[in-house]
């Protein structure tokens, strides 16, 4: 699925209705150089499953948990390599009845699970004041099914 995003405000309303096709225990992928609105989309999501407070790049951190309905982990691997992942305990999050959303998982050896919704969000020029362009693809059957979902609310109006 392709789209463009003309505002921070549509990517936000991107993150609302990516959230209305997510569940416990999903996993999506984050990919976009620094600065394209990876964090603006989480926030758009947090907001939408009831998350009030402030929602900012886990950059320094490596991981911000939201208490949301249900629950954001929002990862940020863009300092690791992968042999580091597997010392954080990544697994543990994976299987704690909420969402996980991962910054920058392109690494390999990381042990990052293969199944999963990917947004990849590019500058539509190389001006981070202009549009952005949104590519989602889906990695096995349940996220396949969830990206139709999405196509279908995006498609119907709501976005």
């Amino acid at each position: 699925m392709d789209l463009k995003i003309d505002s921070e405000d549509d990517m936000l309303e991107l993150g609302n209705s990516l959230a209305s096709v997510l569940a416990v225990d999903d996993v999506v992928y984050l990919v976009g150089n620094l600065g394209v609105g990876k964090t603006t989309l989480v926030r758009g999501i947090a907001q939408a499953l009831g998350y009030r407070g402030r929602v900012t790049s886990p950059t320094f951190t490596l991981m911000n948990i939201y208490n949301s309905t249900p629950p954001l982990y929002h990862f940020d691997f863009y300092r690791l390599g992968g042999g580091e992942i597997e010392d954080l305990g990544l697994d543990d999050y994976l299987e704690r009845q909420g969402i996980s959303l991962i910054e920058w998982p392109q690494m390999e050896d990381a042990g990052l699970p293969q199944e999963a919704l990917f947004v990849e969000i590019k500058l539509a020029e190389e001006d981070y004041d202009r549009e952005r362009l949104v590519h989602i693809r889906a990695e096995g059957d349940k996220y396949r099914e969830k990206l139709e979902g999405l196509m279908r609310f995006v498609h119907s109006g709501h976005r």
